[in-house]
């Protein structure tokens, strides 16, 4: 109701401007209330459940910009108040832990609603009264920030921190970045306090307070998560943050970054048992931001490249040195977790040919064997083997054409070496861990499975790699990758490749590559495999997964292509075009042998389309014409079958509507495949 306020019409009053101020009153001063008790009484805090806050918070931005003079003085006026008697606590001689932590808990809600209202700016009904007062309201977060940073490590308050976090992610959103910093009225009351004066000066308060909480905070990981993930939205360069990216890069902080990421400086980049394994996933984000921020000046300065890897170069060249003498297992193990895991976040975010062959130059060969190795002890243990494998799968992206190297160079084929030894040592080591329960099936097999198939999908569509070159010169690694693809999926269930969401989007697009592109591959398969690889894309064409159905009906597609092929040769006259090659002629007996395959799927996508409600129709026709001439005796009995099973007053529009399906199709097409297609339509033997 608040939000239709300014379109509305009529003179007659609606009393919003009355009520809303009121209702937005009553949930502050509730909120504020309720701590107290919350903390004496231990009893569940509100602000535990962010979800819940940030959608009720999402309302409030709306509801508070009603009258907002009214709001934003209540919320200065308890502001100060709250603020006052915090510093008073702690500056008290016997300081009081308990009332303490109530003030900080106010302090906490505090921030949130200054965040949600300076988040509920909108441009068209925003006014410089209203800039001004974010100004107000804003200002008394920033002094919060210093007070509560000149604390630490002594004292500190997580949700305090967290709460920080969404203030300045709203400021950021609302009031950097753009045009609009240099008209808004927020700035004006910011410089008169703060000596705040434009973004530039926010910017640098903005990455002073991410490196005082990657210093102070290592071992929290809500506020490393959420103050990397900030990181992580201001590094983002595009479409309209180029410039704001310049201006970071000339920050003494961001400078600072770039030369000591190490965790003498930032304790959560350390690899100690203090740390959980679970703790090192952060640092992915943190070098994919740092990585962003290094490209904005890097250019073709392979000097400063190495540089900024340094640190990396030291950890690998220790865990090489472990390798090679006592071996400590259990720290080399997190040395490489951690490895794994920042060389993903440096790989995503290198998305030019010469950043990323600078990457590639740095890791292959002597590095990269590591990582093999690696994947060979630990394979029993996902904690290590997933970050290597998706490190793995993140360098076969062909992000951007990153990996279109020169002609000269063989990089390409280096790195499809590399990833498909890791991927049979893998497939190999993991399938030998026999029947596994249920509850470890998918954590300790079925994901690294999934990562696998992912990283073969993008090396074999990533068009970096002439697969062909591997059979003229006699090297092995492009059929031993294709056959541990066969011997992980014969270990996996149908019903595991549909329950497991992430495996069946990795196992069925990688699947739609392999019949576009790699046909001689599929028909050279055993029948059993043939019939199993069949059967889950019969299974799949059901799914309710777009991505999994539209796959599966885009690989059905390639082999009824394929089949075509072949049985227009075998229809031609002449001599030279009966000479059908055994691939094909393979699939074709096969087919003969087993109607009964591609006849369910075509019962299935007419049932789909008649009966379901079918998303994705285009992807649904395209096998349809194929399977319909292949097999067009069963057609016509299945298009009986279900005008039959159809009420009598609705027989004529259905049989009209397969008329009108196959309108269009020319008799001569019909006539042109009827003679091979009739073996399809025979009984099986």
């Amino acid at each position: 109701m608040v939000a239709s306020v300014p379109f509305v019409k009529t003179a007659e009053p609606h009393l919003l401007d009355t009520y809303a101020p009121e209702i937005t009153k009553a949930y502050i001063t509730s909120r504020l209330e309720c701590v107290p008790v919350v903390i004496r009484d231990g009893l569940e805090d509100p602000l535990d459940d962010t979800a819940t806050v940030f959608q009720q918070l999402e309302q409030l931005c709306t509801v508070s910009r009603c009258e907002y003079e009214k709001t934003c003085t209540l919320l200065v006026q308890l502001f100060d108040q709250n603020a006052q008697n915090y510093q008073k606590l702690l500056h008290s001689s016997s300081r009081n832990p308990l009332e303490i932590t109530v003030q900080e808990g106010c302090l906490a809600w505090l921030v949130y609603f200054v965040g949600t209202f300076v988040g509920g700016r909108l441009t068209y009904t925003s006014t410089d009264e209203h800039d001004a007062m974010d100004g107000e309201l804003s200002c008394r977060v920033f002094q919060l920030i210093s007070l509560m940073d000149a604390q630490l490590p002594q004292c500190s308050n997580e949700k305090v921190e967290l709460a920080i976090l969404w203030f300045l992610d709203q400021f950021r959103k609302t009031y950097v970045g753009d045009q609009l910093q240099h008209t808004s009225k927020v700035y004006a009351r910011m410089s008169e306090v703060l000596g705040i004066t434009d973004d530039n000066h926010v910017l640098e308060t903005f990455m002073t307070k991410i490196v005082t909480n990657l210093k102070y905070w290592g071992r929290c990981e809500p506020v490393i998560s959420r103050t990397l993930q900030f990181l992580n939205d201001l590094s983002v360069g595009y479409p309209f943050y180029c410039i704001l990216l310049k201006k970071l890069v000339k920050i003494e902080a961001v400078k600072f970054m770039l030369q000591n990421h190490t965790s003498k400086h930032f304790p959560f980049l350390g690899v100690s048992d203090n740390y959980s394994l679970s703790d090192l996933r952060c640092r992915t984000v943190f070098y994919t931001a740092l990585t962003r921020l290094l490209m904005v000046d890097l250019g073709e300065d392979e000097d400063e490249f190495e540089n900024f890897m340094l640190p990396l170069t030291v950890s690998f060249e220790s865990v090489t040195q472990i390798f090679n003498s006592s071996f400590e297992q259990e720290e080399a193990k997190r040395m490489l977790i951690g490895l794994a895991r920042d060389l993903r976040g440096i790989a995503f975010a290198l998305n030019t040919k010469t950043s990323y062959t600078m990457l590639f130059d740095w890791i292959y060969p002597a590095y990269i064997s590591v990582l093999q190795r690696a994947v060979e002890l630990w394979y029993r243990e996902p904690a290590c083997t997933t970050p290597i494998l998706k490190l793995m799968a993140e360098f076969m992206q062909n992000r951007s054409q990153r990996l279109n190297f020169d002609v000269s160079s063989p990089n390409g084929i280096l790195l499809f070496r590399e990833a498909s030894k890791m991927i049979c040592t893998y497939g190999n080591q993991i399938l030998s861990l026999g029947t596994l329960s249920k509850d470890q099936v998918y954590p300790l097999k079925l994901k690294g499975i999934s990562i696998c198939y992912s990283a073969l999908k993008s090396a074999l569509c990533g068009n970096y790699v002439s697969f062909g070159v591997f059979k003229l010169y006699g090297d092995n690694h492009f059929d031993n990758v294709l056959q541990a693809f066969v011997k992980m999926l014969l270990s996996v269930s149908h019903s595991d490749l549909l329950q497991y969401r992430k495996l069946s989007q990795s196992y069925y697009p990688l699947l739609e590559c392999l019949t576009q592109d790699h046909m001689s591959f599929i028909t050279s398969l055993e029948p059993r495999v043939l019939i199993y690889i069949l059967t889950s894309i019969s299974e799949g064409l059901t799914a309710v997964d777009t991505i999994v159905s539209s796959s599966c009906c885009a690989s059905l597609d390639y082999i009824v292509t394929y089949l075509f092929k072949h049985l227009a040769k075998e229809g031609k006259k002449t001599l030279r075009c009966r000479e059908i090659s055994q691939d094909g002629q393979r699939l074709l007996h096969f087919m003969q042998q087993n109607p009964e395959v591609l006849q369910q799927m075509m019962s299935i996508l007419m049932n789909t389309i008649i009966f379901e409600d079918c998303r994705n129709q285009w992807s649904v026709s395209r096998p349809l014409l194929g399977l319909i001439l292949l097999n067009e005796k069963y057609f016509s009995e299945l298009r009986a079958t279900l005008i039959s099973s159809q009420p009598d007053n609705k027989h004529e529009a259905l049989d009209q509507c397969f008329r009108n399906l196959m309108e269009g199709v020319e008799q001569n097409l019909l006539l042109h495949f009827s003679l091979p297609c009739a073996l399809f339509n025979q009984s099986k033997p």
